[in-house]
Order: structure tokens, then C-alpha cells, then sequence
């Protein structure tokens, strides 16, 4: 069974998105071993200058670090990463269960992103699309597509 462990800066704050997620959880638990990891963005001021986000996001990249499980395919969700369908996505999962990678990690940064440090280290730089979505909003929308590439890949019908 693959091992999927999701590193997230910031915790959920509004329950729809919780219930969103943990269906999604509910769901996945018989397709993969699934493990949630939040870790605290660094404080930054209203409006901080680029040198202070540099710094929070290298602060933020040593734990995260830390917590990549060793031997994991590492995927970071950033803007400049690579769009893919949901059938590409699937071939992803497919290409390395192929290969003999049972462990992927998916790491969504903080508002303001991810350190190139911790870019550098992805296997995948993956993005949902050009449009801006709420920051929240990417633990949910990251799940469903896991979910629906895991469905794809098992050959049940989820993609439509």
C-alpha cells in the first residue's frame, strides 16, 4: 500500500474545510496510508518586507525538513510548478509504484510559499492551476486529487 504523507503549514480554520478534508481522509484510508503532519508558519507582521518573508520561509524550511519521511518522492505545490490532469496524475502514481516508490510526500507551503531550499529538494514541482485559490483551500483540493488519481489508477470510475 502506498504512503502518502501530507506536510502542511497552518492548521484549518473553518469547519467546512475540516469536514471537506476529513471525508476525503475517510476515503482514502482504503486506498493508501495516509499521514497529516501541520506544522506553524512563522509570524510575520501585516505587511512584511521581502528580506523578513526570506527568513520566515527558510525558518519554516528546517522543519519541514524534519519531517520528510526518508526515501519519500517529495512533491512541493508551488505557482511555477507543472499542471497536470487528473489522468497525468494518476500516471504519476502508477509511474512510481513502477519504479518501487511506495512513499510520496506532498508539501504545501505557507501563505507565502516555500523556500527554494525545500523546492530544490522536490522529485515533483506541482501546481493546481494559474488561477489564486485560498490558501485552505489547497489541503482540500490536493486530497480530492489524490483521491480521484488513486480511483483512476485502481480502474474505478471517479474521473468524470
Amino acid at each position: 500500500m502506498i504512503n502518502i504523507t501530507l506536510i502542511v503549514l497552518g492548521k484549518l480554520k473553518e469547519k467546512y474545510l475540516t469536514m471537506a478534508c476529513d471525508e476525503y481522509i475517510k476515503r482514502l484510508s482504503a486506498l493508501c496510508k495516509l499521514n497529516i503532519i501541520e506544522l506553524s508558519p512563522v509570524s510575520l507582521p501585516d505587511n512584511p518586507n521581502e528580506t523578513q518573508i526570506e527568513q520566515a520561509l527558510e525558518n519554516e524550511s528546517k522543519d519541514i525538513s524534519s519531517k520528510i519521511p526518508k526515501n519519500s518522492k517529495i512533491v512541493t505545490m508551488c505557482i511555477e510548478g507543472k499542471g497536470m490532469s487528473s489522468k497525468k496524475f494518476s500516471e504519476y502514481f502508477d509511474n512510481l509504484a513502477l519504479l518501487g516508490n511506495s512513499n510520496i510526500t506532498f508539501i504545501i507551503g505557507s501563505s507565502y510559499g516555500l523556500s527554494s531550499k525545500i523546492k530544490n529538494m522536490s522529485d515533483l514541482k506541482l501546481s493546481m492551476s494559474e488561477m489564486t485559490f485560498p490558501h485552505q483551500l489547497a489541503r482540500v483540493m490536493l486530497l480530492e486529487q489524490i483521491y480521484r488519481a488513486l480511483m483512476i489508477s485502481s480502474g474505478r470510475k471517479y474521473d468524470k
